[in-house]
């Protein structure tokens, strides 16, 4: 008996770091570092000596587009677990099946998906092993307790991992509106800046 399971993997994905001019960068949700509010834009802005306006604008744009990229990359892992989790559970489902009929004298008759759209009918007997794939065009024979241990083991993985990434998507979009935020101030002190050297 063949049964289809993703492997879960439960390995928490490098961060990357990013800084923009004098922010420290805290390493945080899987290396995302926090966004820190401009509170005072007249104190930081003199602290970036030697840099124009348009190189900070530049610091925290680039510090966004990271934000972004991280972003998507989150959104995509999340789509995956989402997915991942029913297959995994139908598995489970279909080894808590068979392990019932374990010492069931009669065969099961059923179908299962061959293709897209395509089903096949099948006799089952008795089984007390099964094979799942793991991913990676590998498949393991598994003592039918143990395939669903690793399954129940596995549902739990993906779901404190789809926890996670709902957490680090959460956090991560708090740290782009405070980005864009702190861009929009640093604009709109430029142009008072400038306003205030022309009528001078």
């Amino acid at each position: 008996m063949r049964l289809g399971v993703d492997n879960i993997m439960a390995a928490s994905e490098g961060g990357e770091t990013v800084t923009s001019g004098s922010l420290p960068a805290k390493k945080r949700h899987r290396g995302i570092p926090e966004a820190i509010f401009l509170e005072d834009v007249d104190d930081y802005m003199q602290c970036q000596e030697g840099i124009s306006t348009e190189g900070v604008l530049a610091k925290l744009d680039e510090q966004y587009q990271k934000y972004k990229f991280m972003e998507v990359n989150l959104v995509q892992k999340r789509h995956r677990l989402k997915s991942q989790i029913p297959d995994i559970k139908t598995t489970l489902d279909a080894i808590e099946y068979l392990k019932a009929r374990t010492d069931a004298p009669e065969p099961v008759n059923t179908q299962f998906l061959l293709s897209d759209q395509l089903y096949v009918n099948a006799v089952l007997p008795a089984t007390k092993t099964v094979c799942l794939w793991l991913g990676a065009n590998v498949m393991l024979e598994y003592d039918i307790n143990e395939a669903e241990s690793l399954l129940t083991k596995n549902v739990e993985t993906a779901k404190e991992s789809l926890g996670e990434v709902e957490n680090d998507i959460n956090f991560l979009r708090d740290q782009i509106t405070t980005t864009e935020v702190n861009m929009a101030r640093v604009y709109n002190w430029d142009v008072k800046r400038r306003q205030k050297a022309k009528s001078s």
